[in-house]
């Protein structure tokens, strides 16, 4: 099998590239990204495999690739930098900066219960459509007039894809230029790190764009009667899972992630579309600087990475524990990293990026082949470990 690896790896960190085309030779992969930063600079930036299910074409180093709930992170990174520039507190109620966020019993809600998921808004009262869910201002006013599924700060579960809309209205909201999220990702981000990622692709860019393969949905035919069932009464339709990564059936079609519509719309926690080499330089600047450019400071990466979910706490929508900082996802069970003390956020399928200030590594993942996972992809944690040996033996 051909694996058409590009890139280029340091000295010293052979073995991630050894495990990347590993990775591609099992047939696991079709196409897909790898890229660590180390100590500020870029050690791996590796591509490989097909950018089409059919492989009829090169994955190549110009490939974007939409990463699904990846993008979470880089919308915690704006926020934490309008923390940082005085225009919001996590200790802060939500509705001071959104005065109709107050509506149903939720104008005591802080910023950080939102960030962390407890707010109860997984989905919205009522039914949706996706015209309507990829209007923004019709979104976030659904969520402002949805009243919590529970009494807020009682319990977390993930908000698959509100919390993008959530976050994102509250940068828009105390930004001075009252720049949408993906703008402000662009300007405050992207732009001075010479990257590539965006939260609503320019059309320019359209053609760049990997398509997905698979999907969360894809069950084997011979799975256990048992767990289907349990699958169907955890994760189905009607279930808050099923609720929050669909948004009540408006994101449900097959494909609908590779619409051009759903690409050009701003969906802050779910439609980001970036390569690895881009997110790996990103979260290398939270920790430390990246020719010249340092995003965070130490003492908030010190806040957004600290867990405030309760320890052990079952998910309400994934079922299974999960850990949130300030709009990340934490070193976990689910959200393993290269170890505690890594913040970062996976995406449905199996891309990933992180950083770790311990180890001064950046790590990003991306691929188009979707596994039927929502965090901890055996593909990714494989390159996580070899990045993690690498880092381990450059430090002796």
């Amino acid at each position: 099998m051909s694996t058409n690896i590009g890139g280029s790896v340091a000295a010293g960190w052979e073995s991630v590239r050894e495990a990347f085309a590993a990775n591609l030779a099992s047939g696991e992969e079709v196409g897909c990204g790898v890229a660590v930063y180390h100590r500020g600079r870029p050690v791996v930036d590796l591509w490989g495999g097909h950018f089409d299910q059919a492989r009829t074409q090169p994955y190549e180093e110009d490939t974007l690739q939409l990463v699904f709930s990846t993008t979470k992170g880089i919308t915690a990174i704006a926020v934490a930098m309008c923390v940082e520039r005085g225009l919001l507190s996590y200790d802060e109620k939500v509705s001071t900066y959104w005065p109709e966020f107050a509506a149903e019993g939720k104008g005591d809600a802080t910023v950080a219960q939102l960030l962390s998921h407890q707010c109860g808004l997984y989905t919205v009262d009522g039914d949706i459509s996706l015209s309507e869910a990829l209007d923004w201002s019709t979104i976030t006013a659904r969520l402002a007039a949805t009243a919590p599924r529970w009494e807020i700060g009682t319990k977390h579960g993930y908000h698959a894809l509100t919390y993008g809309w959530l976050a994102g209205e509250l940068v828009r909201r105390v930004d001075p230029a009252h720049r949408s999220l993906g703008r402000f990702v662009a300007d405050e981000i992207v732009g001075p790190l010479s990257a590539e990622m965006w939260i609503g692709l320019p059309e320019t860019h359209e053609t760049r764009v990997s398509p997905m393969i698979g999907g969360l949905n894809q069950t084997p035919d011979d799975i256990d009667p048992a767990v289907k069932a349990m699958l169907e009464q955890f994760m189905g339709p009607n279930s808050p899972g099923g609720q929050a990564l669909s948004l009540n059936g408006a994101f449900g079609g097959d494909g609908t992630f590779n619409r051009r519509d759903v690409h050009a719309a701003e969906i802050p926690a779910a439609n980001g579309i970036a390569n690895a080499r881009s997110l790996a330089r990103i979260y290398a600047a939270t920790i430390g600087e990246v020719d010249g450019v340092r995003l965070l400071a130490p003492s908030t990466v010190d806040k957004v990475r600290r867990t405030v979910t309760p320890d052990g706490e079952p998910d309400a929508c994934l079922i299974m524990p999960t850990t949130f900082g300030m709009g990340f996802m934490t070193h976990g069970q689910f959200s393993p990293y290269s170890g505690p003390g890594s913040f970062g956020h996976p995406g449905a399928g199996g891309s990933v990026a992180f950083a770790q200030p311990e180890r001064e590594i950046g790590f990003a993942y991306v691929m188009n082949q979707m596994a039927t996972n929502l965090a901890n992809d055996r593909r990714a944690q494989v390159l996580t470990d070899a990045a993690v040996a690498c880092a381990d033996a450059a430090s002796r």
